[in-house]
């Protein structure tokens, strides 16, 4: 309700600013937990979600327009961050600038649909990935391959 009562005040600015209610104390003894299982079913029992850290650091994404995209390989998955509104080839210089300036295509899947198919190949077995070129502009979870060459 307090959370509430300050968004509305400060409703003039709009998307510029957010407002995060927490309970500093509830979050400290949160922290304590170390099963990572255990600290989530205590914050939701108490209503509060996935804890004030992460909505801070979503809402500070937000606020600065930052985005991530994914890339994922048999040795590691990984989350790069990117400023919301970049093409395919400043995304792939986030990684390397050879991927940049050598940029040719990528293949794309958003991150969902990745996660339900199971698998990259299977992915592309059933025709779900995307060639997408210089052009494309990269969306928030995007999964994406780079082809390039320098």
């Amino acid at each position: 309700e307090f959370e509430a009562l300050v968004a509305a005040e400060l409703n003039d600015a709009g998307d510029e600013v957010e407002v995060i209610g927490m309970c500093v104390q509830l979050e400290a003894e949160a922290a304590t937990i170390e099963d990572p299982a255990e600290r989530a079913e205590m914050l939701e029992g108490l209503g509060l979600g996935e804890g004030a850290l992460f909505r801070t650091v979503r809402s500070a994404y937000h606020l600065l327009g930052l985005r991530t995209f994914l890339t994922t390989g048999e040795k590691e998955s990984r989350a790069w961050t990117f400023v919301a509104g970049s093409t395919a080839p400043v995304c792939a210089g986030r990684i390397h600038t050879d991927f940049q300036r050598g940029f040719i295509k990528a293949e794309v899947i958003d991150w969902q649909e990745l996660l339900r198919l199971g698998s990259w190949s299977k992915a592309r077995d059933v025709g779900k990935l995307r060639v997408e070129g210089k052009d494309y502009i990269v969306a928030d979870g995007d999964v994406m391959e780079f082809r390039f060459n320098v």
